[in-house]
Formats: structure tokens, C-alpha cells, sequence
């Protein structure tokens, strides 16, 4: 840098005599306190500077990945637990989590209910009031996690919104939210080409195609979206083509001016109408046996095998 018309390098400056001649600190003592200080400063800004809104998201989906897991576990054992008290009651997940929380024995089960002959007649075992309580405590912690996965899944839907407006218009703000997620953050979803996007997810079917054993993925977690999940299989590849370039497109406009397009929803609309006309029908797909098939009829060697 240059001062009073003289080049001084910065790898010559001495900091510490500086601070000595304007006069900042009279002691070393005082100049190493001032440092450390200034050092745990600049590593806090740098910290909080981490965290983003795109951050807090993915540690919202990261957070509903593990309720899933968790609740999916104890729903099982919660089932396979009242079971032997009430086989009949053919209820899972959330429904029978509420319903043993409410009324524990099916004893309890009050006769406007439409359980109450299932109850009534139940072939199950009895069920004694330590292990209605115990049951009852562990229904009720079962649905708390629902709940939280509820207040979860709002958050994520307000934050998106406004984050991302333009990829929770065209993906849903919890699909929006789980591939910034799986990209790392916004601005890496941002420089993914549409082909990376079309494909994330689908780590498993990638690698299986890189060996050569299948042929490529059409699509990966984009096909929760109802615009692929529920289309016929011979338009869903390029109905996720189209889909991923609109959303590499919205991810793009969401991290560089933040502001609503709802012309990129309108051009998607477009293009997916486009697809689905041009492709009405199934195509006829290749009946013609692959590889060599042995005949019966073919005459056999002098040895028994076949020529």
C-alpha cells in the first residue's frame, strides 16, 4: 500500500511497533489483549456471517428427516405394543397414536365410537393400568413429534417464501426446500445446470448407470412433485426435463434479485402442456427379442450338444 508517497509492503509492516508509535498501547501486555479481542470478534462475525436463511432451511429439513425416522420407529413399535391388547383396531401412524392417547384400554372406548363393537368384542389380552399409562405416555410423546413435524413444515413454508419465492412457486416450498438442502444452499442449487437438478436425489440409479448396468434417470426427488409423480411413465422424462430447467431457472432468479417472476410459472404451464400434447398416447415399445435364442429344432453334434 502506499503512505506519504512511500511504498511500504505489508509483509514488512510491524503491527505491534505501529501500535507503540501512535501511541494505541504503552505495554506488549495491553497489545497482545487488544489482539486476542479483536481476533474472537472477527471470528464471531465470520461465524454468524454463516448463518443464512438458506442455512437455517436445510437444517429445518434435516430436522423433519429425523422426526420421519424417529416417528416411523416408534409408530412400529407402538403398533406391534397395543396389538397384543387390541388386535382388531386397524388403525397406524398418527390415527392410532391419537387414539391410544385418548382412551388407553378399548375398554374406555365410549359406544358412539365407531371402534366400540371392535372394542367390545376384541380378542386381545388384558390391558392393566401400569401398562395403560405407560402406553398412553408413549402415544402422547408420539404425537407431540407429529405436531412439532407440523410446526416444522410451517416454518419451512414462511421461510421459503420468502427466500426462495420463485422456486416455491414452481416446486412447493417443502420440495423447493429439500433440494437447496440436498444442494448444500441456494447459491449452489443457483449453478446447477437443469440436467443436475433433473437428477438430484437419484444418486443410487446414477451410480448403477455410470457402471453400465441400467440406463440413465429421468428424475430424482423432483419426482415427488404431482407434475411428474402423477403423469403417465412416457411423458414423466420429459415433463422432468422441462420441470428441472424451470426450476434451475427460478433458483437462479431467487438467489440473484430475490423478487417474484410469475412469468417463469406461466412459460412452465406452457411447457408442460406442450409436452402432454404432443405425447397423448403410450409408444409402441420394441417386441423384438434381444440377444441369440437356441432353437429346439437346430441338429446336434456327435457329442450330444447342440451344432
Amino acid at each position: 500500500m502506499q503512505e506519504s508517497g512511500q511504498d511500504v509492503r505489508l509483509k514488512d509492516f510491524d503491527l505491534r511497533q505501529a501500535a507503540f508509535d501512535c501511541g494505541y498501547v504503552e505495554l506488549d501486555e495491553e497489545y497482545d489483549i487488544l489482539l486476542r479481542d479483536v481476533c474472537i470478534k472477527a471470528a464471531k462475525s465470520r461465524i454468524s456471517s454463516n448463518d443464512t436463511d438458506d442455512t437455517r432451511i436445510i437444517q429445518a429439513v434435516q430436522a423433519l428427516d429425523d422426526i420421519d425416522r424417529n416417528v416411523n420407529e416408534l409408530s412400529e413399535r407402538l403398533l406391534e405394543w397395543y396389538g397384543t391388547y387390541f388386535p382388531e383396531l386397524e388403525l397406524t401412524g398418527e390415527p392410532l397414536a391419537r387414539f391410544v392417547s385418548s382412551f388407553g384400554s378399548r375398554a374406555n372406548v365410549p359406544e358412539s365410537h365407531q371402534m366400540f363393537v371392535k372394542a367390545s368384542t376384541s380378542m386381545g389380552s388384558e390391558l392393566s393400568f401400569a401398562d395403560e399409562e405407560m402406553l398412553k405416555i408413549f402415544a402422547l410423546n408420539l404425537c407431540s413429534l407429529y405436531d412439532t413435524r407440523r410446526h416444522i413444515e410451517s416454518y419451512i413454508v414462511t421461510a421459503m417464501g420468502s427466500l426462495a419465492p420463485n422456486l416455491s412457486d414452481i416446486a412447493g416450498a417443502l420440495l423447493g426446500a429439500r433440494l437447496i438442502s440436498m444442494a448444500g444452499s441456494l447459491q449452489k442449487l443457483a449453478s446447477f445446470p437443469s440436467s443436475t437438478v433433473q437428477v438430484i436425489g437419484a444418486h443410487r440409479a446414477l451410480f448403477k448407470h455410470l457402471r453400465g448396468n441400467t440406463p440413465s434417470p429421468k428424475h430424482g426427488i423432483i419426482f415427488n412433485n404431482v407434475i411428474i409423480k402423477n403423469a403417465p411413465w412416457w411423458q414423466r422424462g420429459k415433463l422432468a426435463r422441462a420441470f428441472a430447467a424451470k426450476i434451475s431457472l427460478a433458483a437462479r432468479t431467487d438467489f440473484y434479485s430475490g423478487e417474484r417472476d410469475p412469468t417463469i410459472k406461466e412459460a412452465l404451464d406452457k411447457k408442460l402442456n406442450a409436452v402432454r400434447t404432443a405425447n397423448p398416447s403410450a409408444p409402441k415399445r420394441d417386441t423384438k427379442p434381444h440377444g441369440k435364442a437356441g432353437g429346439r429344432g437346430k441338429s446336434r453334434n456327435k457329442k450330444g450338444g447342440r451344432r
